[in-house]
């Protein structure tokens, strides 16, 4: 499930939070995390662009005891220059606010991340120590400029192990971010690990261990197809996934039980006007016919119904 738009109820699983996060993503954000955590790769966790936070609550699972978990977003504040504003405007609208993304979070999670409400290039003003991160999620504006600024912070942030994630590398609406994104592997030296259709996965560290380890694991799945590509000499995991794969299961939230029951209410309570409304309708229309039918018309119809018994 991959949505957009207005989110008035609480979520009862991850499904129910409004965003774009598709399944083959949310596999391979897993595979890297799941990664970190075997090797017990240490550093702290970055998103830059959370919307209403489905990627962003995944994230929250897998942060340690001493690491924290910084999520930038402008939310509902204004967007620095008249381009951003735009941007803003034609994709989110009313939907984004800092009180749905605290909503959906703490309906998993006993306690925010660390929350800036700023456009994300206040993240290079010295608040993340460098090499200090291993995993930072790009999914902030989609200008070009914007977008080769948080590379260039994530580099700095992150540490030789750490993995960069960039959204919407190749959209026909995001050029922007596909310029950057290309210009990084050309002139910033980042090494792409894999390609979704939706995300880009790279380091500024050795890919090939994590590569090795993912084709192998790969080799064995029913709905997910890898392909290997160079680039200026480098190798690159194109990944394909059949319709349908389904996303990895994640916990329900807290209120899971609670809407369930409510849903299941609900819809007895539908059953049961159905099965009424059913149930009256012979009586109804006998007495549309009595309203409508001509007095002869109803009394051939009365006499037809004694002749009969």
């Amino acid at each position: 499930m991959s949505t957009a738009g207005p989110q008035s109820a609480p979520p009862a699983t991850l499904d129910d939070v409004r965003g774009w996060f598709f399944a083959v993503d949310r596999h391979l954000f897993v595979w890297f995390l799941e990664q970190q955590k075997k090797a017990e790769t240490p550093g702290n966790l970055i998103e830059m662009g959370a919307y209403l936070g489905r990627s962003a609550i995944m994230l929250g699972d897998y942060v340690r005891e001493g690491e924290t978990f910084t999520v930038c977003d402008l939310f509902d504040s204004e967007a620095p220059d008249e381009a951003n504003s735009g941007e803003m405007a034609a994709s989110y609208r009313d939907t984004l606010t800092r009180k749905a993304f605290e909503s959906n979070y703490l309906a998993f999670h006993d306690a925010l991340p660390d929350l800036v409400q700023a456009p994300t290039s206040v993240m290079s003003d010295g608040r993340v120590e460098p090499k200090s991160a291993r995993f930072v999620h790009i999914d902030a504006s989609h200008l070009y400029e914007h977008v080769i600024g948080d590379i260039a912070f994530a580099k700095e942030t992150l540490s030789p192990e750490g993995v960069v994630v960039l959204d919407d590398y190749r959209s026909e609406h995001t050029p922007g971010v596909s310029a950057a994104v290309w210009e990084a592997v050309a002139t910033m030296d980042l090494l792409p690990i894999v390609v979704s259709a939706n995300k880009f996965y790279g380091t500024w560290g050795d890919p090939t261990p994590l590569q090795d380890l993912l084709l192998e694991e790969l080799a064995e799945h029913p709905e997910l197809t890898a392909y290997e590509e160079r680039i200026r000499g480098n190798r690159i995991i194109r990944l394909r996934n059949k319709a349908g794969l389904k996303a990895p299961s994640f916990r329900t939230s807290r209120f899971h039980d609670h809407i369930v029951a409510e849903r299941t209410a609900k819809a007895e309570r539908e059953r049961r006007l159905k099965e009424a409304e059913a149930a009256a309708l012979p009586a109804r229309a006998k007495r549309l016919a009595k309203d409508l039918l001509p007095p002869v018309a109803t009394r051939a119809i009365r006499n037809a119904r004694r002749g009969g018994r």
